[in-house]
């Protein structure tokens, strides 16, 4: 009752447009908030501390899963992936002769088989690249992604928690994969509140979830990442297992093998020039 009171309080004086920082940092006075600060912080410092809170980019390589109502029939993606915080990144998967190309060849390799695709995001525009050339990404996916990208567990211990408009809610206890956790809300003068649950033994985060309204058909969904398998990497614990659920069944699944920070990677590596439509039909030769 106290959490949902303080949310009420907040939505009220954001209406009423009174200044967006007074309500937040009078929440943040609350122990409520002390506790969630806490908890929050120790998770930074779990995760490596100012190495996580300084790292300009990360590669992954993996496999990756696409799940339908939580099952699947691949065999598992192989993919690179290369971020570029904090709002750039590049997903590759590229064949070369029924082999898959290794990390650091990927990039100047340009795009001929009708299986590779590369998905580039730089900012709030999004590409798509195939073999038939560079076309913007389709817009609900695009605005999917950027959803998820604004409520990612960086953007929250990046970005969120240093927002003085930002309240902060301890939440308690919470079990997640039958680990208990402690789970923190953070709630924006927009009232978009993202909630991460940070394992109570490690302090590692092991879950961020939120919600947000279909436009169209104005249903309430859920979607949140849940991290597992942490291994340290270059001075930063960096899960190996992601998991991501829609609604409560499990949507994506992706294992990394192999992942490095702090690489020299060319602004090129995000860049990109639409050339193709894929609403126009093709042209007859």
């Amino acid at each position: 009752m106290p959490r949902f009171f303080a949310i009420l309080m907040l939505s009220a004086v954001a209406v009423a447009q009174v200044g967006a920082s007074a309500p937040a940092a009078n929440l943040n006075d609350l122990d409520s908030a002390h506790k969630a600060r806490a908890v929050l912080d120790q998770a930074i410092q779990s995760l490596g501390g100012q190495a996580y809170l300084t790292y300009e980019n990360k590669s992954e390589t993996g496999r990756f899963y696409p799940l339908y109502h939580g099952r699947t029939n691949s065999l598992g993606i192989p993919y690179n992936y290369y971020i570029k915080y904090p709002d750039k990144d590049r997903l590759e998967v590229i064949h070369m002769r029924n082999v898959f190309l290794l990390y650091w060849q990927v990039g100047n390799v340009p795009v001929k088989d009708k299986s590779d695709i590369v998905l580039i995001h730089n900012g709030t525009k999004g590409y798509e690249i195939t073999y038939k050339g560079t076309a913007p990404q389709d817009p609900i996916d695009l605005a999917g992604y950027l959803r998820r990208h604004q409520h990612s567990l960086d953007a929250v211990l990046r970005k969120w928690i240093n927002d003085p408009t930002v309240a902060l809610f301890y939440d308690g206890l919470a079990i997640v994969d039958g680990k208990a956790t402690d789970q923190v809300t953070l709630l924006n003068s927009l009232n978009d509140s993202v909630t991460v649950n940070m394992d109570q033994n490690t302090h590692l985060p092991m879950k961020t979830s939120f919600t947000w309204r279909d436009p169209d058909d104005k249903q309430k969904n859920i979607e949140d990442e849940v991290y597992d398998n942490y291994r340290l990497v270059q001075g930063i614990m960096t899960p190996h297992s992601v998991t991501r659920n829609f609604n409560g069944e499990m949507s994506h699944q992706r294992f990394i093998n192999v992942a490095k920070y702090n690489l020299p990677l060319p602004d090129t590596l995000f860049e990109a020039t639409v050339n193709y439509d894929p609403k126009q039909p093709p042209k007859k030769r």
